[in-house]
């Protein structure tokens, strides 16, 4: 298993006139110094109207300044939203394209529908297309990095015959991914032939095995959107590591709570919302559980003793990790920081991960 080091880049109130600035420098020296620990690749999300959250909204300019900062580290989309208007999969194909040869070749290229009211709406989008407008939107952005002339007539893109340029570093393209919270839609990326994100909060290693499973059994009968498999299996989960249990836990737990229901209730959006327009949840159906969940049970206790978190002094970083490992995960991304714990507190996880947790896993 390999490590990442995952973002929201959340800004919690009160704001300051420079918190977000600080926000965003602070990622790119955990970046540099996450490149000399040993881990994997960095990603972050796009989000948008996410208040304290995510103040993420438009990650390429910092993954340009994350690319000429480092040399190694790869750089993952984590995710591109694909429905329009989020983006035009030619934009989304040329951005990728142009930071693939500014970081020379490091791209790995998420991407996602959405989930979230606030972001759906807000950009005029209809939930009950976004699946389509996802599958179409990635065919097209594979089309426009191979063919060195593309011409599109689908059902939500026509494009007449037109050189998109530049093309990626990477041949025959930078490896896809697909991001999914509902168990079905696991099997489905794996019949896609892409990277699994399984993005699931406050789920355990044993019960995420079950969903990676089913991404396993839909490699079976990969008819691969891009021009090949790529077969591996990555999660998310909340992450800090400190000298002690007690200290990390002191430092860890408001973050860990308030981002685990938070970030549940802002799944559950969508499908709230799709009721009140009286209409059903469709592929957000998987929502519907969570619009009724009482999320007082996410508490930190409940989420360090399932292994939901990885949390605590290395020894006991490093046997949780195992766990994520055995479930069947190829890349595990730390949420290094998901509200408000301290830079300093950041840093120093990521070189305890760097010299107690990642050696374990090198092979």
């Amino acid at each position: 298993m390999q490590f990442a080091l995952f973002y929201e880049i959340p800004v919690a109130r009160p704001w300051t006139r420079h918190a977000e600035h600080d926000a965003y420098k602070q990622v790119i020296e955990q970046a540099v110094l996450g490149e000399q620990a040993g881990f994997h690749s960095l990603w972050t999300v796009e989000h948008h109207f996410l208040e304290e959250f995510s103040h993420c909204s438009n990650p390429e300019v910092l993954y340009g300044a994350i690319a000429a900062r480092t040399s190694r580290l790869r750089i993952g989309y984590g995710v591109r939203l694909m429905p329009f208007p989020y983006n035009h999969p030619v934009r989304s194909a040329e951005s990728a394209a142009v930071l693939d040869l500014v970081s020379d070749g490091r791209v790995e290229f998420g991407t996602g529908r959405s989930s979230t009211r606030d972001e759906l709406e807000g950009f005029g989008i209809d939930p009950h297309r976004t699946r389509e407008l996802w599958e179409e939107a990635v065919e097209v952005v594979v089309a426009a990095w191979t063919n060195e002339i593309l011409e599109w007539n689908g059902r939500a893109f026509k494009i007449p015959p037109r050189r998109v340029l530049p093309k990626p570093l990477q041949d025959p393209h930078p490896p896809l991914w697909g991001a999914t919270s509902s168990p079905d839609s696991h099997r489905i990326m794996g019949e896609k032939g892409m990277g699994l994100l399984s993005f699931t909060i406050g789920t355990p290693p044993e019960e995420l095995k079950q969903r990676i499973d089913l991404y396993r059994d839909g490699l079976t009968r990969a008819k691969p959107v891009g021009k090949f498999v790529n077969g591996r299996a990555g999660t998310f989960t909340m992450v800090h590591v400190a000298p002690t249990r007690e200290e990390a836990r002191a430092t860890a737990a408001e973050s860990f709570e308030w981002y685990a229901r938070r970030g549940t209730a802002a799944v559950a959006s969508v499908s709230k919302w799709m009721r009140e327009l009286g209409r059903g949840s469709g592929t957000y159906a998987y929502g519907d559980a969570l619009a009724e969940l009482d999320t007082s049970f996410l508490t930190f206790d409940f989420l360090e003793s399932s292994g939901a978190c990885v949390v605590g002094d290395p020894a006991t970083c490093l046997e949780t990790a195992k766990r994520y490992e055995a479930a069947g995960c190829d890349l595990l991304l730390c949420l290094v920081n998901p509200y408000k714990i301290p830079h300093a507190a950041v840093m120093r996880t990521i070189e305890l991960m760097g010299t107690r947790v990642i050696p374990a896993f090198t092979r």
